[in-house]
């Protein structure tokens, strides 16, 4: 009779998720090649170019102001509504808590945290460059300039470059770069591409931001990426660091520690354990005195001894009884 049941889709969704997650050993941590460096100093030298066309008045501010003056979101109110959320892709709250909870579901699963470490060396240094270009070209928003065709620099803004642009394309991009295949990396990457694209034309489109800001926030991203293997060796060290704190703390708090299958395990005693064994009493130890009626020399165990078969019959002597295949003595008759 046959009384297993048929798995729906949900149980093995949980049965694939209850596996024993293992730590990946084939993922290839991306290096700065010659190619990478190559491609560093190229968008360096884009993103020099851009602040030096806007510092200069050049076409690029002109077309900066021909675009402000176009007021797309008069040009297509209907999709007004749909750009105010799909802006928020950019944000930096919103995105990276949800790049946040997934990246730390795969640390979990993997047993690493690499993909956590390597998204806070981002936004670490996104939030370095970035921010400190904003507030020392202090350039001022299409809402809020003041004199027509001027590139508005150092006049206490802080929109140069697009920070929703860059948060965009730092932020998606780290999933292709945390990528554990090509086939997946390159379809992240378009998607992250767009996405990024977007939310830059979401801006230009609402208004807050000069497309020479989106340029900006595209390339200030885009540097980030490129130069992210080179904390690669800072985040190794980390991850070694943290995973250590977190082998030493159940030992200070009093709990035996966490060991993994196949580690070597050493028991450290600790100060009360040494002090306890100092108080203890410790019994004389007596030697062990061999019986008198043992011969000297070694002796056989039970298994290595020869059997010996007893001599003669064990069973006892009974005077009434007579011997087997013999007949009986004849009674006395006695009567008359």
């Amino acid at each position: 009779m046959r009384t297993e049941r048929n798995l729906t889709r949900l149980d093995r969704v949980f049965a694939r998720l209850d596996r024993e997650p293992e730590r990946p050993v084939h993922l290839d941590v991306p290096k700065m090649s010659r190619h990478r460096i190559a491609l560093v100093a190229g968008t360096l030298a884009v993103y020099v170019a851009i602040v030096w066309a806007v510092v200069i008045t050049s076409w690029l501010v002109r077309l900066d102001w021909q675009v402000m003056f176009f007021r797309p979101y008069q040009q297509w109110p209907e999709i007004h509504a749909f750009v105010d959320y799909y802006v928020v892709l950019g944000q930096r709250g919103p995105t990276a808590v949800m790049v946040t909870a997934w990246l730390g579901w795969r640390s979990w699963r993997q047993h690493t945290l690499r993909p956590l470490l390597a998204l806070g060396a981002s936004l670490l240094l996104l939030n370095v460059t970035v921010g400190a270009a904003k507030y020392g070209m202090g350039r001022l928003g299409p809402h809020y300039a003041e004199t027509v065709g001027a590139n508005e620099m150092w006049a206490g803004g802080d929109i140069f470059p697009s920070g929703h642009t860059a948060n965009a394309v730092v932020t998606w991009g780290i999933l292709a770069y945390l990528a554990s295949t090509p086939w997946a990396r390159r379809w992240l990457s378009a998607v992250s591409a767009v996405t990024s694209l977007g939310v830059g034309m979401s801006t230009v489109y609402l208004g807050t931001h000069w497309l020479s800001d989106v340029l900006l926030g595209w390339i200030a991203g885009l540097l980030i990426l490129l130069a992210l293997p080179w904390c690669e060796p800072l985040i190794a060290r980390s991850e070694a660091f943290v995973l250590g704190l977190r082998d030493r703390w159940p030992a200070r708090a009093g709990r035996p520690a966490t060991v993994s299958a196949g580690s070597p395990v050493v028991l450290t005693p600790t100060t009360a354990d040494r002090d306890a064994l100092a108080r203890e009493p410790v019994a004389p130890v007596r030697s062990r005195a061999v019986p008198l009626h043992l011969a000297p020399g070694p002796h056989a165990v039970r298994s290595e001894r020869a059997p010996v078969t007893p001599a003669g019959t064990r069973r006892p002597p009974y005077s009434d009884r007579h011997p087997r295949n013999t007949a009986p003595a004849a009674r006395p008759v006695s009567g008359g």
